[in-house]
């Protein structure tokens, strides 16, 4: 009853809709080739309503709108094209419409190397989200992925993994982690160029979706442009060079189509040293029509990417080596070699059909993806650690010692250091022969082996003009197979696979000596499954148009431990909890346009999803404890904006809301805490954060050559709860050297709340001016000021436990509350003053069209850092405050640092 009721007021809203229509006509043609352009889009830029041209250009739409009104007629490698029309029931003719090449969309090679290349350190905990952003030609997102993102700004200040990304409508996010992999495509961006982009909260006809946006990458080789395009970059960042074909066949009369691509990256070194960078990426697609409405597509992509890693660093470290400094390398037999090398090899394999009819847009979609995350390290076993940053080899450490500065042999220290600072490799191998058959030192791997398969579905029933309907679901599982690979014995003979900080067997039913590819230390398999389904309706009306969705969902993990560890002999073999949460989410939003030139719209959404894998168990590597008293996490979020679009003006600007609750977070670390020292993992719970900002971007158009830029970001993100937080280590040990018999202890909250978060800059603001000539060439500059941005927190230096002296077991004398704040002020990182340019010039020679594009980032060379972490091994109040007093602490913040000045230059032909 209720629902006969719900259609009968849509049908009655759809008969006081109906209004009077006007046809336009048009047909696009390529400037200076006179080639139709096929599959372009003409959209109304008030509403969602797209339509697209036929094989010869040539498009006819009828719009139910009246008014003066913006359409925008836009295609994949072209430059858009805004005309003012206005609709008033007389036919509308535009005749011959020629659309320019645009080679800025070379800049968003640049921007995936950038994606595929920043992140360093064991945590990898910087999470950008510019990749999402690479689709969009929305002025402010624009600015924040290829500007503002060379400092690590956020959107929102979210991580990538409130995005969603899908291939063909199939998401690809990992569980672990909550992200997308963008090795898994990387190098092949000729071939996932066609991208659909939806910012926020919005309507998304593939997927219920992120509060970030989503990006919907398409393979079908049908709307890929015909013809081979090579090209050929260089570039001073992560990799030094790049060679790319691809192939388009367009589509036969047969209704075949297929596409082909290859790229091959590589550099010895990039920006920073010791960082190789060897990636070869294969891409093939092929699709059958059976007619206009049906198809079919196979889709293959194979990305290998092999990089050498770089270390965040102290101040002292910078102060003496320098922001292109990396600990991780060193020269053996006069070649560089990375002890923390990172290799990404996962092949995915996609089945998809699509429905396109009038008013039915299906599709299905099947995909397999195996392969290896691997990351080397070195480890060492009653020896001394070989990382020549360690705080021991350091000036500082002589400075802070207990028994008073020591600045002999300080300068002793800095001496050595300058001399050698790079990893020794001789050094190891000398080692390892003075030690019997047995390693001493060795390197290893520590591999994630995933398997995913998944399954998605989406069905957009457009049941008129005013009502357009969405259904939908995907279905993925993953078994993750998680070990630890001895790759390199240096010259041992084997190794003895145990602990050696409490003497115990890490495989207390495995061979005790292990050698070259074998596993060892742990060795466990992740088993993640996800049932999601969705609905949403939309409404378009003349004033007016609104969406509702909602989305159910069912998440289960479970561990299975293929190791007994001695440290835990009771619950590390075998399978452990299984863990299910079942998850609701809505959203919605509303759009009323004062004309067809300015309009307001809102959104909200209230979430529920379950924490991510990373953040259920406590220790997987050796054991199946789960994080105590687990909860779903719930976001709500809300956003309010203005979007104008006149002749010479667009742009938008934007307020928004978001509150995260009820999140988890697990670190692992050496702390000498007010209750002892030890290696513990630290356990957040009931953590939640706050993100308010405005956000705005406009273009003005000061003639048919000249454009103006502007876009900000006011920010501010902070902690909005005081959390739980426990510390658990194993019991292995001397008892009388345990903090707890227990294992565990409840360290109470932690005073974060109010406190910054550490989610990049929180303002920013850019001002640019482009040129175009009508000569086939174009420069842009922006410029860019960036603030606010702060360093992560060490959350067991602000519980209780600080202030508790080891030694005593009371609270520190002078550990007032003035003397603790001035001790534990958050770190607020320097201001960013950034210019950069880009620019290009493209040439039509005999039917090939080539171009050349070039970006230089930086033009200053300015050094600043992007952001960083306390350390927390000083967690006590008297051991923080004694390594401070010299003003250069032994375990100081890390940092992450800038490159400085970076080119990308590329030069590409098509036939």
């Amino acid at each position: 009853m209720r629902l006969a009721i719900v259609v009968a007021v849509l049908c009655c809203c759809e008969l006081l809709y109906a209004q009077q229509s006007t046809r336009i006509t048009g047909q696009l043609m390529e400037k200076g080739s006179n080639v139709p352009i096929s599959n372009a889009i003409i959209t109304l830029e008030n509403t969602s309503q797209e339509f697209e041209t036929n094989k010869n250009g040539a498009f006819e739409i009828t719009l139910s709108k009246s008014g003066d009104q913006m359409l925008r007629i836009s295609a994949l490698d072209f430059i858009s094209k805004r005309f003012s029309v206005y609709l008033e029931g007389n036919p509308i003719d535009l005749g011959l419409i020629y659309l320019e090449r645009d080679i800025a969309h070379e800049q968003t090679d640049n921007l995936i190397s950038l994606t595929d290349g920043d992140l360093s350190d064991d945590a990898e905990s910087v999470s950008t989200s510019m990749g999402l952003l690479q689709s969009t030609r929305d002025i402010f997102l624009n600015r924040a992925a290829f500007d503002f993102g060379q400092a690590f700004f956020k959107v929102r200040g979210y991580d990538s993994r409130n995005g969603q990304v899908l291939i063909n409508g199939i998401p690809v996010n990992k569980f672990f982690d909550g992200r997308p992999q963008w090795n898994n495509w990387g190098g092949l961006n000729d071939a996932v160029r066609n991208q659909e982009f939806t910012n926020g909260l919005t309507f998304d006809p593939y997927t219920f979706g992120g509060i970030l946006g989503n990006t919907n990458i398409n393979t079908r080789p049908s709307v890929m442009r015909p013809g081979l395009r090579l090209s050929s970059s260089a570039s001073n960042r992560t990799y030094r060079g790049r060679l790319m074909a691809t192939y388009n066949s367009g589509e036969k009369l047969s209704g075949l189509a297929y596409s082909v691509s290859v790229s091959r990256r590589w550099a010895k070194e990039g920006f920073v040293e010791g960082t190789l960078y060897d990636a070869y990426s294969v891409f093939g697609a092929i699709e059958y029509q059976f007619n206009p409405q049906n198809s079919i597509t196979f889709t293959s992509i194979l990305a290998r990417n092999r990089r050498g890693r770089s270390s965040a660093l102290t101040e002292e470290v910078f102060d003496l080596r320098g922001n292109q400094y990396n600990p991780y390398w060193g020269k053996q037999d006069g070649k560089i070699r990375n002890s923390r090398e990172r290799e990404v090899f996962e092949p995915l394999f996609l089945l998809n059909y699509a429905m396109d009819k009038n008013k039915i847009d299906w599709n299905i979609g099947l995909a397999y993806q195996t392969g290896i995350n691997s990351r080397s390290r070195l480890g060492y076993y009653n020896a001394p650690n070989p990382d020549p940053t360690y705080y021991r080899y350091l000036p500082s450490y002589h400075i802070n010692s207990s028994i008073g500065a020591d600045f002999i042999n300080a300068n002793l220290a800095r001496e050595a250091f300058l001399e050698n600072p790079q990893l020794d490799w001789g050094q190891l191998y000398t080692a390892n022969s003075n030690n019997g058959e047995k390693a001493a030192y060795l390197l290893y791997d520590d591999i994630a082996h995933n398997t995913t398969i998944s399954a998605a579905t989406s069905f957009n029933y457009t049941l008129s003009d005013f009502i357009k309907l969405g259904f939908g679901g995907n279905f993925r599982s993953t078994s993750s197979e998680n070990y630890a690979e001895i790759q390199d014995l240096l010259g041992a003979s084997y190794h003895e696979d145990m602990d050696t900080f409490s003497s115990t067997l890490n495989h207390v039913d495995g061979e005790l000596q292990k050698t070259e590819g074998e596993k060892f230390n742990y060795h466990y398999n992740l088993d993640a499954s996800q049932l999601e389904g969705f609905a949403q309706v939309k409404l378009n009306a003349k004033k007016w148009n609104g969406f509702t969705s909602a989305s159910y969902s069912n998440f289960n993990v479970q561990r299975n431990g293929f190791f007994k560890n001695e440290r835990y002999l009771e619950n590390s073999f075998g399978t452990g909890e299984k863990l299910a949460f079942s998850n609701l989410a809505y959203k919605g939003g509303f759009t009323y346009f004062l004309t067809g030139r300015h309009w307001f719209a809102a959104n909200a959404a209230m979430v529920e999803r379950s924490p991510i894998v990373q953040n259920i168990f406590i220790n997987p590597r050796e054991n199946n404890e789960i994080v105590p008293e687990l909860q779903k996490e719930l976001v709500s979020s809300v956003d309010l904006s203005y979007f104008v679009r006149l002749p010479r003006l667009t742009g938008r600007i934007s307020a928004f809301y978001t509150r995260f609750q009820h999140t988890t977070d697990i670190n692992f670390f050496f702390v000498d805490s007010g209750l002892g020292s030890d290696f513990v993992q630290e356990v957040i719970t009931g953590l939640d954060r706050l993100h308010k900002g405005i956000e705005f971007g406009f273009e003005y158009e000061a003639s048919s050559t000249v454009k103006l830029t502007a876009a900000g970001n006011l920010g501010h993100y902070v902690y909005a709860s005081d959390p739980s937080v426990q510390i658990n280590f194993d019991t292995a040990g001397v008892k009388e050297d345990l903090i707890a018999p227990e294992g565990n202890i409840d360290l109470g909250v932690a005073t974060l709340k109010d406190l910054k978060l550490a989610q990049g800059p929180q303002t920013a603001f850019a001002l640019g001016v482009s040129y175009r000539a009508p000569k086939y060439w174009w420069i842009s500059g922006t410029t860019n000021f960036l603030t606010n941005n702060y360093i992560n927190l060490s959350t067991i230096t602000r519980t209780a436990s600080f202030l508790i002296d080891p030694e005593t077991g009371e609270t520190f004398s002078d550990a007032t509350e003035e003397n603790v704040a001035k001790l534990l002020k958050q770190n607020k990182l320097d201001d960013i003053y950034l210019l950069n340019l880009v620019g290009g010039k493209s040439w039509l020679v005999d039917g090939k069209y080539i171009s050349f594009f070039a970006s230089i980032n930086n033009v200053f060379d300015t050094v600043f850092r992007t952001g960083g972490y306390e350390q927390s091994r000083n967690g006590n109040f008297g051991q923080l405050k004694q390594d401070n007093q010299s003003g250069s602490p032994s375990f100081a913040p890390k940092y992450w640092y800038s490159y400085g000045r970076t080119y990308f230059l590329n030069l590409a032909i098509s036939f």
